[in-house]
């Protein structure tokens, strides 16, 4: 015993152990006191009311949903409508992120000023605010019988954007959106794996360009077999009665996070993104030119993958903030996940286990995001530079 208590590594494991004990006896206390006083009260627990009907209806949906679904379908559903607004919204702050921090980054002074006014403005001004801003910016458009109209297929009121969208079954979605995914997936595989290295250029092209067009022809078949009721793959939304019918229904809830958390999270992309352009060398950037290479070229080939590679691992923790910040949905009504579990405690009295479920499901959603753009972090970054 003395010869093991010498060992540094069992020493080591034996802390991690105690610790580990102490935290599960922790919880399982807290737990078997929350179990009792509920029985005391006569609360009854457990996830039984997953399967039970919510009786509420919700204002936005990518699913096929009434009130008469059950729990779990309700939160699935606040689920998706989390990851749909998150990854938008990602995607439109790094696009203004990317536009920012050229602007800053360039040799005109008007670009430079223009770039610092929207930083130091919108950066400053709490997100929670901006979203109440743009919240009564989008319900003040004009009714749906004024509504802007673009071909008459998309609309814009006070209700919200109707734009087309697929008429089919949830389940040919699904399948449809796998396919694709897996094609995407196979493609890139075989662009850039090493074991297709040796093969011809243009053999590996016309194998990665095949795989997609099969996927995306299996892709058209799902949903051409998935159709609708009325027969067709899309649904284009008419003004019948006092609103639009058909197609995709996004509300000004919806609309005013997107906008909000595109432009203050573009402001802080832009900053992460400013010192990436900032940390590449002047004479990269001078062999590029020398090269003949324009300037887009430069900026596309040189500047922004060299950027990116060095501020990848603080674009992570940006994207993990700026998800979690679509729980302020809660503010003017978007039915998220946050929202969704919110109204189910207030509905069914289960709290502890909803909130353990929103806890769950925010926990693997972030840790899923930042272990795979970690793995991309490691597979793009530059040999014998630290990026961590």
């Amino acid at each position: 015993m003395l010869k093991l208590l010498r060992n540094a590594r069992f020493r080591n494991w034996a802390a991690q152990a105690l610790f580990l004990a102490a935290v599960v006896g922790v919880i399982v206390f807290f737990a078997l006191t929350a179990s009792a006083n509920m029985r005391a009260q006569g609360i009854t627990a457990g996830f039984g009311f997953l399967f039970q009907s919510t009786g509420w209806d919700i204002n936005f949906s990518l699913l096929p949903y009434t009130p008469s679904d059950p729990y779990w379908k309700v939160l699935v559903i606040g689920m998706i409508n989390t990851l749909f607004l998150g990854s938008i919204s990602l995607i439109l702050a790094t696009m203004v992120g990317m536009v920012v921090a050229a602007a800053r980054t360039a040799r005109n002074p008007m670009l430079n000023a223009i770039g610092t006014i929207y930083v130091d403005t919108f950066r400053n001004v709490p997100i929670l605010l901006q979203v109440f801003f743009w919240y009564a910016v989008y319900t003040r458009l004009p009714p749906p019988r004024q509504a802007y109209s673009v071909f008459d297929t998309v609309f814009l009121s006070a209700r919200g954007l109707f734009i087309p969208a697929l008429d089919v079954s949830a389940i040919a979605a699904v399948g449809a959106s796998a396919a694709v995914i897996v094609g995407l997936g196979t493609a890139l595989w075989i662009a850039h794996a090493r074991r297709f290295a040796r093969r011809e250029p243009s053999l590996r092209r016309a194998a990665w360009l095949a795989v997609l067009a099969l996927s995306f022809a299996v892709a058209l078949l799902i949903l051409f077999v998935g159709r609708g009721e009325e027969g067709t793959v899309i649904s284009v939304p008419a003004l019948k009665g006092l609103n639009f019918r058909g197609g995709l229904a996004i509300p000004p809830e919806f609309a005013a996070l997107a906008t909000a958390i595109m432009i203050y999270g573009g402001t802080y992309i832009a900053e992460v993104l400013r010192a990436g352009f900032l940390a590449v060398s002047r004479g990269q950037v001078e062999a590029a030119t020398a090269l003949g290479l324009r300037p887009w070229e430069v900026f596309s080939r040189i500047r922004l993958p060299l950027a990116i590679r060095m501020v990848l691992p603080t674009l992570i923790n940006q994207y993990v903030w700026l998800l979690k910040a679509t729980t302020l949905g809660i503010a003017v009504g978007f039915t998220d996940y946050f929202m969704v579990v919110a109204v189910s405690i207030t509905q069914s009295g289960h709290t502890i286990e909803l909130i353990a479920l929103l806890i769950a499901g925010f926990l693997i959603v972030n840790y899923s995001l930042s272990t795979i753009l970690n793995r991309v972090n490691k597979a793009v970054a530059i040999k014998g530079l630290s990026t961590s």
